[in-house]
């Protein structure tokens, strides 16, 4: 019993340090604003000056945010011509991964609960 605890707490421990730049990325208020707006456009993407239109932000403020974004894995860009397009990464491996880690350590409340 001892022993399956260890485990899961290791998995939990690596669970934080693979998903560790996707939640600081999330974890910015202005970043959830820009995926919310993502969240609304279809995935063939949306360019920044539309989102920049929508959360009220400048077109700087909001390229580095996106650039935050995609450097974790959580969103990703189309390149037409001169045109870049930015939208929620179909790439399922980072969001995963979070789903993964948050169902571990739900489980591991459960199982602790339950022997209390």
């Amino acid at each position: 019993m001892r022993m399956e605890c260890e485990e899961r707490l290791k998995k939990i421990v690596d669970g934080f340090q693979i998903c560790r730049n996707a939640f600081t990325a999330i974890g910015d208020v202005t970043r959830q604003l820009i995926l919310l707006v993502l969240l609304e456009s279809d995935l063939s993407g949306i360019r920044v000056g539309e989102i920049a239109e929508k959360t009220h932000l400048t077109r700087p403020s909001v390229s580095h945010h996106l650039k935050i974004l995609k450097e974790s894995g959580i969103v990703a860009m189309r390149r037409e011509g001169t045109k870049n397009y930015y939208y929620l990464s179909t790439d399922e491996t980072q969001w995963k991964e979070i789903a993964d880690l948050v169902d571990l350590i739900y489980e591991s409340i459960q199982h602790m609960s339950a022997q209390s």
